[in-house]
């Protein structure tokens, strides 16, 4: 099976760098650091350094805290963050990285740096490259990512590896298990699980993890970052660009589901002709597929990257840009988060709910199924199944401004009371490495 596998990778390395290459024809961030893919890269100077793996910009976001706290633990230990998508490639740029380390330049070691970098392809000698160009001393992978070469390489190195906020489905313990000779073996003395729920601990060690490595730690979802000055800058984001209007949110919609959504604000609209809907496509190189939709519906609207404010004939603003929807769940009245009415499982309900801002997200939320019934079960989310009762549950809100902040303030308590998990997890990892000089 291992060498199935290797052969496997083999032949879909280069077709997985072609879809790339054509993805870069409609967004040229793809082609970005295109040789990383295959584990090249410069060589970082000498010195401790952490490597922590965040596959796309959800698990970027979520990473932030965990990212802050390694700092603080180890002042002076440079880290590298991985990721394998050019809008995780960019969120993690703008969290972190210094002018200097995104070039994946060396900076002087006593200085902490954060250098950015594609992971590369499960190929025995592009993670051999990685791993030589970039000497970490620690590796933390973000959610569930096994790799099998990759893990191999890091037992040959003696690399400990923490697998954080891990988690496992039900129907992934199947699919493991019918391949198991190719992942026996990955959970080595040296791989620690910081699981989110004991369910999910229960599933690693379904699939071959020990026991005496396998620990619950929690979501570190709900420590997400909310900057003591986001719910200003959202107001003066409304101030400056949205008017006094009522506004809310849909944020990381996909293929099929902006439909649904400009479908609801029909609705919205009958009731509330002035309302603004601020539509966030999840992918950047959607965008102007999004604002093609927008023409042929014939929804005035404006493009954020326009910087221009929103006329009051406007009915749409299309958040074209990256790393602002926080900003904007800010400076809205409540938000609708997407991915969960079409069969994408969701997108992170946590950054609305922490802003205080009531939260509605449809039936598909395999992603985080605990963080969405959490908020179901306390009434700081409210679930749809379609248009209509998006539309209903938003014209609700816009009517009772006293319902919006109740419900958003349970949203607010549920994020608080959840918090924790990065500190628990920056426990385990001290107690299983520290830092060669």
């Amino acid at each position: 099976m291992r060498l199935a596998y290797k052969l496997i990778v083999r032949l879909f390395a280069p077709l997985a760098f072609a879809v790339v290459l054509a993805r870069g024809f409609r967004d040229r961030a793809y082609w970005q650091a295109l040789s990383e893919r295959f584990g090249y890269g410069a060589r970082l100077a000498p010195g401790p350094r952490i490597w922590l793996h965040a596959v796309s910009m959800g698990e970027v976001a979520a990473a932030a805290p965990v990212v802050r706290g390694l700092q603080a633990r180890y002042p002076g230990v440079a880290i590298v963050i991985t990721t394998a998508t050019p809008t995780g490639r960019s969120r993690a740029l703008a969290l972190f990285a210094s002018p200097r380390a995104a070039g994946n330049t060396a900076v002087a070691p006593a200085i902490p740096s954060v250098a950015v970098r594609y992971l590369p392809y499960d190929l025995p000698g592009a993670v051999a490259r990685f791993l030589e160009r970039t000497q970490p001393q620690l590796a933390v992978i973000m959610e569930t990512e096994l790799w099998p070469n990759l893990y191999r390489a890091c037992a040959a190195r003696g690399l400990p590896l923490v697998l954080a906020n891990a988690r496992l489905s039900a129907k992934s313990v199947s699919r493991y298990r019918r391949f198991g000779d190719l992942f026996r073996g990955l959970f080595t003395p040296k791989v620690w699980i910081a699981a989110q729920t004991t369910a999910d601990a229960e599933r690693f060690q379904a699939i071959g993890a020990d026991p005496e490595r396998v620990c619950v730690v929690g979501n570190v979802k709900f420590d997400v970052e909310i900057g003591a000055d986001m719910l200003a800058r959202g107001l003066q984001l409304r101030e400056r660009f949205l008017g006094q209007r009522p506004v809310w949110v849909a944020g990381s919609t996909h293929e099929g589901e902006e439909i649904q959504v400009l479908d609801a604000h029909s609705l919205v609209l009958a009731a509330h002709r002035d309302a603004l809907l601020v539509l966030a496509p999840r992918h950047p190189q959607r965008f102007d597929a999004v604002a093609d939709l927008l023409t042929r519906r014939g929804h005035e609207f404006v493009r954020r990257s326009s910087s221009a404010a929103v006329p009051a004939t406007a009915s749409v603003l299309l958040l074209d840009s990256v790393g602002e929807l926080p900003s904007f769940y800010a400076a809205a009245d409540l938000a609708f988060v997407g991915g969960s009415l079409v069969a994408v499982g969701g997108h992170n309900l946590l950054e609305p709910a922490a802003l205080g801002r009531p939260v509605l997200t449809g039936p598909y939320d395999f992603n985080a199924p605990q963080i969405a019934r959490l908020l179901s079960d306390t009434g700081a989310a409210c679930r749809i199944a379609d248009a209509a009762q998006l539309a209903a549950a938003v014209n609700a809100l816009f009517a009772d401004p006293e319902e919006r902040r109740r419900v958003g303030d349970l949203g607010r308590q549920a994020v608080a009371t959840n918090r924790g998990s990065t500190a628990r997890l920056l426990e385990l990892i001290a107690r299983q490495w520290q830092p060669a000089s």
